[in-house]
């Protein structure tokens, strides 16, 4: 009796490699400046005592970096068309994830940050003997300020490529 093949088993993919024109782009610098700046404000506000929407704060920055730490990850090896329904579209992923969710959630965590620094304004004189989360929250607030530019800058980067009809990051 005649034999039936076996079905056809997916296509082999190459070997993992880094896609090293996406490190040098314009997209893959600011990634990496967001991954580090994103790190500085949550570890920031982490390893201080915190209370309040200083929780959202932080939830919203690990948040936005654990994603960002995605997108770069599967953009350095190149492998974004594993990603079921958002592979095919990885430029606009990577557009509404920076603009939605980079610049809005960094913008609100900064805001929160900026206000708990206004409200311990007081424990910066000298001679405040009480622990004081003055310096930490500043610090926060500005790795947060410009961590939402450099995601607003990476929004318009990818933007400007999909006015031009591109489909690709680099």
């Amino acid at each position: 009796p005649p034999t039936v093949p076996p079905p056809p088993g997916p296509p082999a993919r190459g070997s993992l490699s880094f896609h090293l024109a996406y490190l040098r782009s314009p997209l893959g610098l600011l990634r990496m400046g967001q991954l580090t700046l994103g790190a500085a404000f949550w570890v920031t506000v982490a390893a201080n005592k915190y209370e309040g929407a200083a929780h959202f704060a932080l939830f919203a920055a690990v948040l936005v970096w654990l994603l960002t730490l995605a997108l770069f990850g599967l953009s350095l090896l190149g492998r974004w068309e594993l990603v079921p329904c958002l592979g095919s579209r990885w430029l606009l992923t990577n557009l509404v994830h920076d603009l939605a969710l980079g610049v809005g959630l960094y913008v609100a965590a900064t805001g929160i940050m900026g206000h708990k620094t206004k409200q311990r304004s007081f424990c910066n004189l000298p001679g405040y003997s009480q622990h004081c989360p003055y310096r930490a929250y500043l610090s926060a607030s500005i790795c947060g300020g410009i961590t939402a530019c450099l995601y607003l800058f990476s929004g318009l980067y990818c933007l400007s490529r999909r006015v031009q009809d591109q489909r690709d990051i680099i």
